[in-house]
């Protein structure tokens, strides 16, 4: 590491923070770290950091994101699963901004393991995700978390498509439908490979996530990704049949899907998470026993005895 460092970390520093800790990038874990600053510092802009605002970043790695979001003035929550590597993070933003090291909070766990954090709750997520997890880990943070107002992450190109995709097309599927239900989605901007390492073989892209309101129903959101997980199990089929399993057999399937006002020739690929709520809905409905009318229950066993 040079002895007056920059804000931000350089290739050689990263390659030289890796040797020192001993460490080598791992597929398993899926860790591609960001050598360039431009890079770093268009994420932070496209995320809109605001000056002591609370931000929470999944897999720092060896601190390139970390140090851009502390230069923003963020306060920065930082989860990472490598002990070796949440170790480090300290001693290299203390390095590189020692100022900014107060702002700095690192959680070493799994990501799909955390279910609070330290400090003020955080009102975005920024971060590079590892592409193995990347959507079990956005969709677990949105639901922990509802403070979260905006996220914005890199991910493999073709997930940040999958997670952008509006309904009617072949990308659009589970992660599209289920990241709607908590936000609105777009990409944002591609990223060259030749930004991380190791050189990743994949694309990666930016994807922006608003939070907004889910759709009003009376359905749980495990009622409704229950739905979305049916209606995707094998994309070919129609909804009538897809959704038979759950609703207990394609007639009812068929009795739900027209109480919601959707086609039970449609495909789940054209349905968008209303749409799913509403089939929830309906679903939840038929799961109700009809209330008994006095005579019904006038007549059921044991009510003269009463």
């Amino acid at each position: 590491m040079t002895e007056n460092p920059g804000p931000l970390l350089g290739p050689a520093e990263i390659r030289q923070l890796a040797e020192r800790a001993g460490l080598r990038p791992t597929k398993t874990l899926g860790q591609n770290f960001v050598l360039d600053g431009g890079t770093v510092r268009k994420i932070v802009r496209q995320a809109q950091i605001e000056p002591g605002e609370r931000v929470v970043e999944v897999g720092p790695g060896l601190g390139s994101l970390t140090l851009g979001l502390l230069e923003a003035g963020a306060s920065v929550v930082a989860v990472e699963i490598d002990p070796v590597l949440a170790r480090l993070l300290p001693s290299t933003v203390a390095a590189h901004q020692p100022d900014a090291a107060s702002r700095l909070t690192v959680v070493g766990a799994d990501a799909l393991d955390v279910r609070e954090l330290p400090g003020p709750p955080p009102t975005a997520l920024v971060a590079n995700l590892p592409y193995n997890v990347s959507v079990p880990v956005l969709l677990t943070f949105l639901e922990r978390f509802a403070t979260l107002e905006r996220v914005l992450v890199m991910v493999q190109a073709e997930v940040a498509d999958r997670l952008a995709a509006p309904p009617g097309g072949r990308v659009y599927g589970v992660p599209s439908a289920k990241v709607a239900w908590y936000a609105s989605a777009r990409r944002t901007s591609t990223v060259g490979r030749s930004v991380f390492w190791p050189v990743p073989n994949v694309d990666s892209a930016l994807v922006r996530l608003d939070r907004r309101e889910p759709p009003v129903t009376v359905a749980t959101r495990e009622q409704v990704f229950a739905v979305v997980d049916s209606a995707f199990a094998q994309r070919r089929k129609m909804l009538r049949s897809a959704l038979a399993p759950l609703a207990g057999s394609p007639d009812a399937a068929v009795r739900a899907l027209e109480a919601a006002g959707v086609d039970p020739q449609s495909r789940g690929e054209r349905i968008d998470i209303d749409g799913f709520a509403r089939i929830a809905t309906a679903l939840a409905a038929q799961a109700v026993p009809a209330p008994q009318s006095p005579a019904e229950a006038s007549a059921a066993p044991g009510t003269a005895d009463r």
